[in-house]
């Protein structure tokens, strides 16, 4: 039988042929996508589907959801050019920035048990939160930070905090070249948790400068963080229990002076609000986080 024939005998061939090259026509997708404000679940089930579009993702959707949900932080890590490439990839940078990676027990850290990663809800980045994290020597890098997840404990008083961050242009930065000067070595344990690249461990660097617990409300010497070779950061804290004069409510977000909204486009501290689809797995807590900085909101789950 010839093609010809074959296709007479199946003339839906014809169409799904030609839904599949509209799915995949690139111009089609971004506008989906513009018309749905970068819904971050659709575009989590939209890579998954085959490895045509898993390919489209990571050299072009993943890019635009980090700058349509982050213009002046991505201008900031980008250098100004948000069209080039980023350390680790831009589908790292955005699961970098919706979703709390979790932990586990490291050497300097020890937990009951493993705790689960999941989708935030809420989250706020601040490159003056990164400026804490910097040693004296190292404050010429660019280093934004999110808040600390906040984990109930049932086993313990305090709360367990969950960061992240990312750096601007780590390869060049002089956190690198000091780690590389020590001759650090790589964490034999621990991977990066969004690109999947090996760590530094700074505790083992010692270039946890005390500056880093105050922000992150957290006592001296409770808290450890990694560093992988594409400048993502993750760490874990205990956090400081909260008198009840201190508490927040769930309906009150307060602001550092130093902290602005995205609406002041002016300010120097390249904060932002970061709206987002993010969802909730696993656990028992809300995802929330405490206010030091720029905000990464998220809708509820569809079902």
């Amino acid at each position: 039988m010839s093609a010809t024939q074959r296709r007479r005998l199946n003339p839906l061939s014809h169409y799904s042929e030609s839904d599949d090259s509209a799915i995949l026509n690139e111009r089609i997708l971004l506008l989906v996508f513009e018309s749905i404000k970068w819904d971050l679940q659709v575009l989590c089930l939209t890579a998954s589907v085959n490895r045509k579009l898993r390919a489209i993702a990571k050299r072009l959707l993943w890019r635009k959801l980090c700058v349509y949900r982050a213009p002046r932080m991505v201008s900031a890590l980008a250098n100004g050019a948000p069209n080039g490439r980023i350390g680790g990839g831009w589908d790292a940078l955005a699961k970098l920035m919706f979703f709390c990676c979790g932990c586990e027990s490291t050497r300097h850290f020890k937990l009951s048990g493993p705790i689960p990663g999941h989708f935030a809800r809420a989250s706020r980045f601040s490159k003056t939160s990164g400026r804490s994290f910097l040693t004296k020597k190292c404050r010429g890098d660019l280093l934004f930070i999110s808040d600390p997840c906040e984990h109930r404990m049932e086993d313990k008083e305090d709360d367990l905090g969950i960061y992240r961050g990312v750096f601007r242009g780590f390869m060049r930065s002089k956190t690198r070249a000091c780690l590389i000067r020590r001759e650090v070595a790589f964490d034999e344990r621990v991977r990066c948790p969004y690109c999947g690249t090996r760590v530094w461990s700074m505790t083992t660097a010692q270039l946890v400068p005390k500056s880093a617990g105050r922000r992150l409300g957290s006592r001296d010497g409770r808290l450890e963080y990694f560093v992988c070779v594409n400048g993502h950061l993750h760490g874990t804290c205990w956090l400081v229990p909260l008198s009840s004069d201190e508490e927040v409510g769930d309906d009150v977000e307060e602001e550092d002076d130093d902290d602005v909204e995205e609406e002041d486009d002016d300010d120097d501290d390249g904060s932002e609000d970061l709206d987002g689809d993010a969802y909730d797995h696993q656990m028992g807590t809300n995802g929330s986080t405490s206010s030091l900085g720029e905000d990464v909101l998220g809708d509820e789950p569809t079902n």
